[in-house]
């Protein structure tokens, strides 16, 4: 089969302060000069949606591998990894197996706002996620800027945050559930995970952002608990604007993919009895760069 034509592609923003649909592109058949197009317009702008793809795990595995070395899947709830034989792919799903246990992870509830895995030390670039099975309704997926969430802070609190570390949680994914191997504590002085600058600067783009993964068991380093409190309060009340948002109504064939260092996401809830299947990889990535 041969390289798609690059003058076909078309980038759409979507209109919101991130993401774009990119069109006119078979994921399976890239060359040099349109994968490089499709990651330009990543870096600008930070979410990028392909509807319509067909694609195996082979191929998802593939095209991701293109933006740099793929993330062994984590464990999760279950204490299982999902697909046999392709230790990349991570299931996110509400089904269960016909033995009863879940083939994925997550559930159907809402997940929370929160940054991919950035409870570890070097948490991952990049996330595409692929719609295998979608309800009819809800389960939608929302992206918040945090390249704005950065730049609408008053000048008092940018400046303070350029000064400040903050522990990102390891006790509870972003569906609430219990870590695997994790003793749950809700300190967030003693939680486990990994300390990241605030304030960081996009190694790729040079912008700088916020950092604050969930919301959960976070902590300002060296400040009081109730002051590390108050202050995330307020910065969050900056980085979950409406304005700063943009969600995905998925369809089957869809495929999302974004940047974990200057994003969050979140997904609403939906009906437990519908049927939602993702398969998810992850581009490892480096410590987060400090402004």
């Amino acid at each position: 089969m041969p390289p798609m034509m690059t003058d076909t592609i078309e980038i759409r923003p979507t209109g919101a302060a991130l993401g774009a649909e990119v069109l006119g592109v078979d994921l399976r058949r890239l060359d040099d000069t349109l994968f490089e197009r499709i990651h330009q317009a990543w870096l600008e702008h930070s979410v990028l949606l392909y509807r319509g793809q067909t694609l195996a795990d082979s191929d998802l595995i593939g095209f991701s591998r293109r933006f740099g070395e793929l993330d062994i899947a984590p464990v999760q709830e279950t204490g299982r990894r999902f697909v046999e034989g392709l230790p990349e792919i991570y299931v996110v799903s509400n089904v269960l197996g016909a033995d009863g246990a879940p083939i994925g992870s997550l559930g159907a509830g809402e997940a929370v706002w929160h940054t991919d895995m950035s409870y570890l030390p070097q948490p991952p670039k990049m996330s595409l996620l692929y719609a295998l099975e979608v309800p009819p309704e809800g389960g939608e997926t929302g992206f918040t800027s945090m390249y704005g969430a950065y730049d609408a802070l008053p000048p008092d609190l940018e400046a303070l945050a350029a000064t400040l570390q903050i522990k990102h949680d390891g006790t509870y994914n972003s569906g609430g559930y219990l870590r695997q191997g994790v003793t749950p504590t809700d300190d967030p002085r003693i939680s486990p995970g990994a300390v990241h600058p605030l304030v960081c600067t996009h190694p790729e783009t040079g912008r700088r952002n916020l950092y604050l993964g969930r919301r959960r068991n976070a902590y300002l380093i060296g400040l009081d608990l109730a002051e590390s409190e108050a202050l995330l309060d307020r910065l969050w009340h900056y980085a979950t604007q409406a304005a700063l948002s943009w969600y995905n109504d998925w369809q089957i064939g869809d495929l999302v993919l974004w940047d974990n260092r200057c994003t969050m996401h979140r997904r609403n809830a939906f009906p437990a009895e519908s049927r939602r299947i993702m398969h998810r990889t992850q581009v490892r990535g480096q410590a987060q760069p400090a402004a």
